[in-house]
């Protein structure tokens, strides 16, 4: 083991000098890829506006959406798609005058000159850190308010789902800046501190450090974040309730509680998901679900979400999401210490190796500057991860359409396509790109040629499917 991890240092480390070479232009190519990157989104905006002008429904969904509800889902879809566009620019606009105008290396000069006004040593890198991060994220996070308030009580409200309020959303926007904060803030110091003290050896154990952060996140999140948000009410006794029970017990699925949450007061889309341990599971249902669904339709969404469980999806995410996360921390291994990156956006090139102050060496600047740099190829990542996630949905509509569910769930997904005014049309591409679910008439189309046949697998199928 010892032989292969000298190896791959120095593979890493010839990789390093290759990369550190003042030839390379990269700001210029962080420039030139974000743009690229927003050109290509704006073409396939571009690509989705003539959906928007067809008159007719698809043949899937022509005896479900009547002429006025087609129109209003086609309304409501080319003003989301305008917003998007604009915000799309806006974005790009930002990004191009932050790295154009030097505002990272000024960020870090600024919050220098402040810690000394604050009596702090510039040797605390960790400290000049969080604060230059926070620094950051406000310059870049104040006008996303003003879009989001746009978004909530202009586009939302024209269309008839924002059921928020400005001090509502007020509130929610200062908890979320907090939450942010009080978790961010924190895992960035051990981020940081987990690179320092490992040193050249920091990706196993920056791993470890990731995956254990994140499945502690997935179990506090909805046990002590989001009632932050909303209220969580035990389903009341009923069919509802007896239904889902009922289908949980034959699946073998662990449900320990089973939850209505109030989404209706910020909007009237719908959902409902699980989370929890693998022996203890909970269950959670939109109000607005519940308001707009039959017992049975409701009990077809949840076989779909078991699906999901039956299937393990959420486990073979998250070896994806860890994957792509380990071959990120490999490569920026890569570029820790180069020194042509520093300079290109205007920092001091010794900031690569240590702080001129005497402390450790500033390893945040060079990761959000490598991030700067790839984040525009994660675009091909978006496209695997969507296709991926895509399959996933269709294997969770054949497991409820095997449960005997597929009349339900069709009808389901329908009412809530047309209750939320989900596009009726979409081009390929623009779809691939931006949908983690096929659109419905895919799915429609796929349950209906399913019908009849088994195409489960035999080895996942459990014994209660091979019973029908």
């Amino acid at each position: 083991m010892s032989f292969i991890a000298a190896a791959l240092d120095g593979q890493i480390a010839k990789l390093a000098a290759l990369a550190d070479n003042p030839v390379i232009p990269y700001k210029d190519a962080v420039v030139y890829l974000t743009a690229i990157q927003t050109w290509f989104e704006l073409y396939l905006m571009r690509r989705q506006i003539p959906m928007y002008s067809i008159s007719f429904p698809p043949p899937e969904l022509k005896d479900h959406l009547p002429k006025e509800t087609f129109d209003k889902a086609q309304a409501y879809g080319r003003d989301k798609l305008y917003f998007a566009f604009a915000r799309t620019l806006f974005d790009w606009g930002l990004s191009f005058g932050l790295i154009k105008s030097g505002t990272y290396a000024w960020a870090w000069d600024a919050t220098a000159r402040w810690m000394d006004a604050l009596g702090l040593e510039q040797s605390r890198v960790i400290t000049h850190s969080l604060m230059w991060i926070t620094t950051l994220t406000l310059i870049s996070a104040i006008p996303g308010f003003g879009w989001s308030y746009y978004s909530n009580f202009v586009l939302e409200e024209k269309h008839g789902f924002n059921k928020s309020t400005v001090k509502l959303w007020v509130m929610d926007t200062i908890k979320s800046t907090v939450l942010m904060a009080a978790i961010g803030l924190p895992f960035l110091a051990a981020f940081l501190k987990i690179i320092e003290l490992a040193g050249k050896n920091f990706v196993p154990w920056l791993m470890l450090f990731m995956i254990v952060f994140q499945l502690t996140l997935q179990l506090v999140f909805p046990i002590f974040i989001q009632p932050l948000f909303n209220k969580f009410t035990p389903v009341a006794p009923g069919e509802v309730r007896d239904r889902v029970e009922k289908l949980a017990t034959k699946l073998g699925f662990p449900l320990k509680h089973l939850y209505v949450i109030d989404g209706s007061k910020r909007s009237s889309h719908s959902n409902a998901y699980f989370y929890g341990l693998p022996w203890s599971k909970q269950i959670v249902l939109y109000d607005t679900l519940l308001d707009k669904s039959s017992p049975a339709e409701v009990e077809a969404v949840l076989a779909h979400e078991l699906g999901h469980w039956h299937f393990s999806h959420p486990t073979w995410l998250m070896l994806i999401a860890q994957s792509h996360l380990f071959f990120t921390l490999v490569v920026f291994s890569i570029f820790i210490h180069n020194q042509t990156l520093f300079k290109a956006f205007g920092f001091d090139p010794l900031l690569a190796v240590s702080s001129p102050q005497g402390g450790p060496q500033p390893i945040v600047i060079g990761f959000i500057l490598y991030q700067l740099l790839f984040e525009p190829l994660d675009t091909f990542v978006k496209f695997y991860m969507n296709s991926t996630t895509r399959k996933y949905e269709y294997q969770a509509d054949e497991f409820a359409a095997r449960l005997g569910l597929q009349k339900d769930l069709s009808s389901a997904l329908i009412k809530l396509h047309v209750d939320n005014l989900s596009s009726p049309h979409n081009d390929s591409l623009y779809s691939m790109y931006h949908h983690s679910h096929p659109t419905l008439p895919e799915r429609l189309r796929a349950m209906d040629e399913y019908k009849g046949s088994k195409w489960l697998s035999p080895k996942v199928e459990n014994k209660e499917l091979k019973k029908e």
